[in-house]
């Protein structure tokens, strides 16, 4: 039996859809906690001792997955994005839903995802967090900014954020007391954003040291622009590589592939399509920018490659090359850099 689940945070909606064909229905409404799934389980089992359990990948997460899986049940969690929908469908209920998931499943239309073990995914939480941190890092800074623009306060130093920059930032005084106290405390959320940044990247480094995946994340950071954070990322967002066949599936999972649209004998390329893993893709994007400078192995970069393999950092040596060549000659073909640097993935 396909059992297909729409799933919400107060509640779930159950779809029947009986192995080798029949009718598709609607079982019925259940609260969302586990033991409410654990009855009606127990209830299907009863006439169906074999079940493949189906839902959308949401905000609930792969708790629900898990705790199938224990009891020994198959169960498969859908891209949202990926499931076939009729353009003519203008009404959408979650009982319909259940009941197209259901179908599907049976008929074998439905793209799974790739689910992370528990472990991976709390470091995948830790790295996104840190994302979050330093989002929020920004925004303070730009708050602070606006706000010294508007009373046309000006700092003439060449960088801002500097410690001669924190210096004068000490000593600026607002016209009234009122806005003092919003100067000082926009100034104080960006110090305390900037040592929640500090904080997030020393768990990343006690986490990363522990984990099963430690070895591959040692072994990225041998390339140019890859630090911890950038190589945690990655290896969090991707999982398994070994999952893909070839680089043209991982590609398609960053969404770091060129978009078409093709008709008759016309055939039109564009930017890249952008519907894979945002996550991997922006540290990845941003880790290629450190090869529109000559090849060479920085201090920084050496520090990182110390106890590593000489195969591996043969590995790194031969790409950054190759990355460099490539970038230049990018650049001279007329692309702009933007461009360049997400074409460096693909």
């Amino acid at each position: 039996m396909y059992v297909g689940l729409d799933v919400h945070k107060e509640s779930i909606e159950i779809a029947l859809a009986p192995y080798g064909g029949g009718e598709v229905r609607h079982y019925g409404r259940i609260a969302g906690d586990l033991a409410a799934v654990d009855k009606a389980v127990s209830r299907i089992r009863k006439s169906h001792p074999k079940l493949n359990f189906v839902y959308e990948a949401g905000p609930c997460g792969y708790a629900l997955h898990r705790h199938l899986t224990r009891k020994g049940h198959t169960c498969a969690v859908v891209a949202p994005s990926m499931i076939p929908k009729c353009s003519g469908d203008r009404i959408k209920t979650d009982r319909r839903d259940a009941v197209m998931l259901a179908r599907l499943h049976r008929a074998g239309e439905l793209t799974a995802v790739f689910v992370p073990s528990a472990e991976d995914e709390a470091v995948r939480d830790l790295t996104r967090s840190r994302e979050d941190a330093v989002a929020n890092h920004r925004r303070s800074r730009q708050q602070l900014g606006a706000l010294l623009l508007r009373q046309n306060i000006r700092y003439t130093g060449k960088s801002a954020w500097t410690q001669a920059h924190l210096r004068w930032l000490s000593r600026v005084v607002m016209p009234r007391p009122t806005q003092q106290i919003v100067f000082q405390e926009y100034l104080n959320a960006t110090q305390e954003t900037d040592q929640r940044v500090a904080r997030i990247d020393e768990q990343l480094r006690i986490a990363v040291e522990g984990w099963r995946m430690a070895p591959v994340v040692r072994a990225l950071q041998a390339l140019r622009g890859v630090s911890l954070n950038v190589a945690a990322t990655t290896v969090a967002e991707l999982g398994d590589m070994t999952r893909f066949d070839n680089p043209r599936q991982l590609m398609a999972f960053l969404g770091l592939v060129p978009s078409q649209y093709s008709s008759g004998p016309r055939v039109r390329m564009g930017h890249i399509t952008k519907t894979g893993n945002g996550h991997a893709r922006r540290v990845l994007v941003e880790a290629a920018w450190a090869h529109r400078f000559p090849a060479k192995i920085a201090r920084a970069h050496q520090i990182r490659q110390e106890n590593l393999p000489q195969a591996v950092r043969d590995i790194a040596w031969k790409a950054q090359l190759r990355l460099c060549r490539r970038y230049q000659r990018l650049l001279a073909k007329g692309k702009l850099k933007n461009v360049v640097m997400s074409s460096f993935e693909v």
